[in-house]
Formats: structure tokens, C-alpha cells, sequence
């Protein structure tokens, strides 16, 4: 088979068949097909099937069948994550491994996929009180006998569903999220969310609960909140108020919707990562939705967004060094590795790592683990434990968004797929950007969660920048050819008249509402 590499710099080789190549020098693979949950931890996103990477003995057993590897070795591997370390690692990983885990990302443009992953707010009808775990149990245990999902257990409690390449998980407060499969079109990942709505309020409203779709709980103080029994959130718990003042708020008060999106190559990478930064802050103003704080208006209009600005800034932000020259694969992992790391997953247990380095584990001087070394599960882990604006693993994950009603939950990946998926007008928005500066960059990702599109932006307001923005990706879902811009039409007059949804969630507050909160768990119900 011969092998080519790309033009430019890019990590990402082609083969006949323009699949991306994985070269793990002293690592032995096996791409793993089993389909793995996800849970908040680990994000499927966008990729196709499983994937197991270790460091182990000379011969593994893959289906009963014999594989033998070599030291350097080169083998294609699937993309997705797995969850547990099946095998000890014995050797250390190198930097290069881990770079390798990242290109192995590269999948050629007819396979791009689009994933995306939406979280809300469940209560009872009754009381408009936060869903209690036992209510959530009962909730996924009719979802899985009555929609034949299978079920997700961390010891004997149960926290999560899966079905194919779906699946259904909870965030330390309870919030509920679907994490859809790699879908080809828009209007595919539109029937998965309407899909998933029915059958969960199929089950849910039997029981009085309903689902609530915005971006920072509107009613409840943090202690009102139930906390999920996942060990992985009781270390982010235990460390959040060591890091920032909001981290607390982020696990157990926010909702988001993100998009999940793939690349050919480190160029191409490099290339979607910019243009996703530089708009990120628009993206925040379009879906801005959560205007509240315990009743009461809160100063913001996307809270959501300003509680990532004092959550923990080793591992939050703009991520500035994706602009410089130099940026690339190894440039990320680079930054991932001085990330400090929450935990270790062992024998269905996770290990208290909080604040440790990553670079000692690959010495194997990781106190919490002594002399043992980690597998590309602990990386991958690691990796999920990063929350900057735009996140790379072996895709690129779009993070900037409130959650919002059902229609927002298929505008959103719109909005991305028609800039990060066609070529013109993912030039189109490079040209535009490249002349924006650091600061410039940062100053909207300051203001926006306070003043969404009225942000001052240069010569006008951030407003005048979506309105293009927007119609460039009018443009890229045009030139697709899926006739999906009607997913787009829920954007069109806010980017007309610069009024997000929550001004005129403000707008209700202080007009039919009479200063009450109560009324937007009706507004905004799935």
C-alpha cells in the first residue's frame, strides 16, 4: 500500500484509501470495536467506533484472534474512547505517542461526521424542584426497558444509557444529556434530538417531570441541587473551590449544547481550531440563555459563560497559542500535559490525582500511582478534563453555547457545519478573523456574557460580525448540498435585530412575568 504524505505540515499521512495513519513507536495497538459509553468523562463527539491503545506484552488476543506487534509497528486504528484500562501498561508512553493519539483524529472529508451533545435541566412539575437521583434512576431504568437501551452501572447505581453510538448520561447535578452518534447531515442530528426528547418525556411525564432548556439553573441555590453518585465528581467537587470561585456552579447550575467536528489533517485542524476560537464569543452572543441566578436577573445574559471565566484558568480559556506559527498537534499536547490532572481510572475506581502532572505519570512519579506508568486511556482521560472554548481530541469540540430549546439544539451544530465544513467559507472567516489580535480576542470572550451582540467591536457592534458570520454559513450549508439552511432560520432574527434569547427572557421577567422565574420552566419546556 503506498503511502503518501500531505502537503504542508501536517501529521496526517494519506493512503490509498486517504484513511489517516496512526504511527505508534513502541506502543501495541488494537483497534477495538466495541462501542463504548459515553459518559461525561468521555466524549464520543463525532467518531466512528471504539478504540483500545496500550503499551503490553508482544501478543494481545483481539476476538480470538492472534495479533503480533513489533516495536514501531504502523497499524490504522478507529477513533473513539474507550473507558477503563483493559491492560497494564509496561513501558512509558512518549510525547510522540501521544501526538500520534491525536493525528490518528485525520479522517477524509467524505467520512467527516457531525456529533452533538446537549444537556438540561430535569424538575418536577409540582414543585419546579431539581430532579432527585432516585427519580433520575427510575427515569433511565424506564428509558431503558421501554426504548431497549442498555443500561450504564458505576457500582450498583445506575448512571447512564446506551444504544448503537447514542448515549444518555448525567452531569454532577443531575442535568441530563444525550450525546448523539456521528451523523452525516443536519437533519439527521435534528430527528436524533427529536427522537430523544419523545421517549425521554415519554417516560418522564408520567412521573411529573419535565426538562428545561437553558444555560444556568434559573431558580435554585447550588445546595438545593442533587449531587450524582459518580466518584469521577466527587474529586472535581472536593478541588473546584481550591481553583476558582465558580467551579461548584459549573458542575452542579449549567447546561450547554456543543458540536463535535472532524478534520483531514493537522492543517486542516489548525485551520477549523482558529476560525472556532475567534467565533466562539459570537457563538456565546447567538445562544446567550441564561439571564437568571436563584430568581432573580443576574447581570448576565449568558452566566454560563462568565462561570468558565473563574472555574479554573489552567485548564479554561482562548487558548492564544493556537494562533502562533508554530501550533499543531504537538503544540496541544504540549499544553495538555501542563494541564494538572483530576484523577486515574483503576479497576472501575478513580484514584484522587488532583493537581499532579501528567509528565510525572509518564515518568512513573505520579504519587498517587507510584513506578506505574499510564496507558492512552489515562491520556485520553486527561484530555477530557480540559475545558477550553474550542477542545481538541481526535476531533474538535465546539464549546461556547448555552443550552436552549429544542429548535437552538439543531441551530447550533448549523451554524458550525456550515463554517468549519466548507472550504470557502471556512476562508471566508480566516480572512475575516486574521488581523484580529490577542487582545481583541479575549476582550470578547470577556464582554459577550455580559452584553451578547451589543459588545463594541472595532468601528460597530459585535452584532454587524455575526450578521456576516451568519450568512457565510448560510452559504457552506448552500454549497452542501442537504438543503439544511432552514436549521438556521432560528438565528436569523437575532442576528437582525442583536437581541438574544435572554433579553427577551428579561423582557418577559420584567413585563407578563411580574419579576418571577417561575414562568420560563413553561417557556422554555422540551
Amino acid at each position: 500500500m503506498a503511502v503518501m504524505p500531505q502537503t504542508g505540515s501536517s501529521h496526517c499521512m494519506h493512503f490509498d484509501t486517504i484513511q489517516c495513519k496512526v504511527r505508534l513507536n513502541g506502543i501495541h495497538s488494537i483497534a477495538n470495536t466495541v462501542e463504548a459509553s459515553k459518559t461525561k468523562e468521555i466524549s464520543f463527539g463525532i467518531c466512528p467506533s471504539s478504540w483500545n491503545s496500550f503499551k503490553a506484552t508482544k501478543s494481545l488476543n483481539l476476538n480470538a484472534v492472534e495479533v503480533q506487534y513489533k516495536r514501531g509497528y504502523q497499524v490504522i486504528v478507529a477513533a473513539s474512547p474507550p473507558t477503563d484500562d483493559a491492560v497494564i501498561a509496561t513501558e512509558p508512553l512518549t510525547k510522540e505517542d501521544l501526538v500520534d493519539y491525536l493525528v490518528s483524529g485525520c479522517k477524509p472529508k467524505e467520512n467527516w461526521r457531525i456529533g452533538t451533545e446537549h444537556e438540561k435541566f430535569g424538575f418536577e412539575f409540582g414543585t419546579l424542584q431539581p430532579m432527585k437521583y432516585e427519580q433520575i434512576a427510575e427515569l433511565l431504568n424506564g428509558i431503558s426497558e421501554r426504548f431497549d437501551w442498555e443500561k450504564i452501572m458505576e457500582g450498583d447505581k445506575i448512571i447512564g444509557l446506551k444504544q448503537g453510538k447514542q448515549s444518555i448520561s448525567l452531569e454532577p447535578g443531575g442535568q441530563f444529556e444525550l450525546s448523539g452518534a456521528p451523523l452525516e447531515t443536519l437533519h439527521q442530528t435534528c430527528a436524533e434530538v427529536n427522537s430523544h426528547l419523545y421517549q425521554v418525556k415519554a417516560v418522564a411525564e408520567e412521573m411529573g417531570i419535565g426538562f428545561l432548556g437553558i444555560g444556568f439553573q434559573p431558580k435554585w441555590e447550588r445546595k438545593d441541587i442533587p449531587i450524582m453518585p459518580k466518584g469521577r465528581y466527587d474529586i472535581m467537587r472536593n478541588y473546584m473551590p481550591k481553583v476558582g470561585s465558580l467551579g461548584l456552579d459549573m458542575m452542579f447550575r449549567t447546561c450547554t449544547v456543543q458540536v463535535n467536528l472532524d478534520f483531514h489533517s493537522e492543517a486542516d485542524m489548525i485551520r477549523k481550531f482558529r476560525a472556532g476560537l475567534a467565533l466562539q464569543p459570537i457563538a456565546t452572543a447567538l445562544f446567550a440563555n441564561s439571564p437568571f441566578t436563584e430568581e432573580k436577573p443576574n447581570g448576565f445574559l449568558s452566566m454560563r459563560s462568565q462561570i468558565w471565566t473563574d472555574t479554573d484558568n489552567h485548564r479554561t480559556g482562548m487558548l492564544p497559542f493556537v494562533f502562533d506559527d508554530s501550533f499543531g498537534f504537538e503544540q496541544y499536547v504540549d499544553y495538555a500535559l501542563d494541564v494538572p490532572m483530576y484523577f486515574v481510572y483503576r479497576k472501575k475506581k478513580y484514584i484522587d490525582c488532583t493537581g499532579m502532572s501528567f509528565r510525572d505519570f509518564m515518568s512513573g512519579k505520579l504519587p498517587c500511582l507510584p513506578d506505574e506508568y499510564p496507558t492512552l486511556n489515562d491520556w485520553e482521560n486527561h484530555l477530557t478534563t480540559i475545558f477550553p472554548e474550542v477542545r481538541l481530541k481526535r476531533y474538535l469540540e465546539m464549546r461556547g453555547a448555552d443550552g436552549g430549546p429544542w429548535r437552538r439544539l439543531c441551530a447550533l451544530p448549523a451554524f458550525w457545519v456550515g463554517i468549519l465544513y466548507d472550504d470557502i467559507s471556512l476562508q471566508n472567516v480566516l480572512d475575516m478573523t486574521a488581523d484580529w489580535t490577542r487582545e481583541e480576542r479575549q476582550m470578547l470572550r470577556n464582554k459577550v456574557p455580559k452584553f451578547g451582540l451589543k459588545t463594541p467591536f472595532r468601528d460597530g457592534l459585535l452584532k454587524h460580525v455575526a450578521q456576516e458570520v451568519v450568512k457565510l454559513a448560510k452559504d457552506g450549508l448552500e454549497r452542501r448540498g442537504y438543503k439544511e439552511t432552514g436549521f438556521l432560520n432560528e438565528m436569523n432574527e437575532v442576528v437582525r435585530t442583536g437581541v438574544t434569547p435572554a433579553e427577551k427572557l428579561l423582557e418577559l421577567y420584567h413585563g407578563k412575568w411580574g419579576q418571577s422565574v417561575d414562568p420560563v420552566f413553561e417557556e422554555l419546556l422540551y
